[in-house]
């Protein structure tokens, strides 16, 4: 399960660092990205969620 909430981590990360790029180049942020953000937000929160009740 840890394995799985760095993969998750790293994934967030890097999708993060598309989204900034794409702000410093001066183009907006298409409104899906926000949906991909939220969901990988989500999916590692039920993540950790469950890791702590298993515990």
């Amino acid at each position: 399960m840890f394995y799985f909430l760095v993969v998750i981590a790293a994934l967030l990360l890097g999708y993060a660092a598309v989204l900034v790029t794409f702000v410093r180049k001066g183009r907006k942020i298409p409104p899906a990205a926000y949906l991909g953000l939220a969901a990988l937000n989500g999916l590692i929160l039920a993540a950790v969620l469950a890791w702590a009740i298993a515990r």
